[in-house]
């Protein structure tokens, strides 16, 4: 009951702040169609579609990204789980498969190839470009499952600088955390509302559309569930060119 009350909230607060129009008409018709729900479906599980997360179309339009930690480590080949995409052309919202195609663990990054008809392709921009204070949106599927509803969000540019490790005990250091320290590079903070499931969502440029990130973590004040009733209004995103630079790996050309 305390879980069906607190998604009754989130959606409150999602349908009570509308992103105004005459800033986003001309980015929305270009994004929107290239944005999908990330997840699993497994026929023994009720429902049988889980999702976890966003995801974009890119290259042939047969390609998405997401962020990496939105694909489960496992899957329940037994039974016949398997990965793939949901789909929203109008009402009708349709689950379709897909296989990983690469894993950026890094940068947070994966790549997923499509069965079936290829999707309309977002552009990306060049991330370099970025500054301070420069608006941005991202669109996606926050809370996944609950809503099943394509939701846009806008911001802007907080900072731009090196990740940071939210610890620094070594029993809280992963590999991941531990390449990063190796390998650092530059995040996106953003001063922005996500939600569970805007993992992977685009994060583009209001009036062109160019993608010039991908949403990748919200900070959490509390537990998971005060991420839904009470965001912390930060959230983080991975530059743009990082997706470049995985698709270049794949011989995949990209506006």
């Amino acid at each position: 009951m305390r879980i069906q009350q607190t998604l009754a909230a989130a959606a409150l607060v999602l349908a009570g702040n509308p992103v105004p129009a005459n800033n986003l008409v001309p980015a929305l018709p270009l994004v929107k169609p290239s944005v999908v729900a990330v997840g699993t479906e497994l026929p023994t599980r009720t429902p049988p579609v889980n999702l976890g997360g966003s995801g974009f179309a890119v290259g042939d339009g047969l390609y998405i990204v997401t962020n990496a930690h939105v694909i489960p480590p496992l899957l329940d080949i037994a039974n016949q789980e398997r990965i793939g995409v949901m789909i929203a052309q109008g009402a009708v919202k349709k689950f379709r498969y897909a296989k990983i195609a690469q894993v950026d663990t890094t940068h947070d990054i994966a790549l997923l190839r499509l069965e079936g008809e290829p999707l309309p392709t977002v552009q990306l921009g060049d991330s370099d470009t970025l500054v301070e204070g420069q608006a941005l949106a991202m669109t996606g599927y926050p809370i996944g499952m609950a809503l099943q509803q394509m939701v846009t969000h806008r911001g802007m540019v907080s900072s731009i600088g090196p990740i940071v490790l939210p610890a620094l005990r070594g029993q809280q250091l992963d590999v991941k955390m531990v390449r990063r320290l190796r390998e650092p590079f530059n995040i996106i903070q953003l001063d922005a509302t996500a939600y569970p499931g805007n993992s992977g969502s685009p994060l583009y440029d209001p009036q062109t559309g160019k993608v010039l990130g991908i949403i990748d973590a919200v900070f959490v004040k509390a537990t998971k569930e005060s991420a839904l009733t009470a965001p912390s209004g930060i959230t983080y995103a991975i530059p743009a060119n990082f997706i470049r630079e995985l698709l270049n790996q794949n011989k995949l050309t990209q506006p």
